[in-house]
């Protein structure tokens, strides 16, 4: 509980020194850590090692955001037909 303290205050005392609040802060440390786990998905995904179903739950985002996200690193997918 002691780390938890420390990081509300480490939070708190970055949002007084920049003129952010802590909510803002927070999205950022979000994003960042999104993107780091997404990238480390992708270069699985990019070697055959990892399907999208797993990187999906992994990332909880839904595989038509998934493919999106392929699309605009522009990393190519194959698509299927549900026909």
């Amino acid at each position: 509980m002691s780390s938890l303290k420390d990081i509300k205050s480490e939070i708190e005392k970055y949002a007084k020194e920049s003129n952010l609040t802590e909510l803002q802060i927070i999205e950022k440390l979000k994003k960042h850590y999104f993107n780091k786990k997404l990238n480390d998905n992708l270069k699985l995904y990019k070697k055959g090692q990892k399907k999208v179903s797993d990187i999906t739950k992994d990332l909880k985002i839904s595989p038509r955001k998934f493919y999106g996200i392929l699309k605009t690193k522009n990393i190519e997918f194959k698509k299927y037909n549900k026909e």
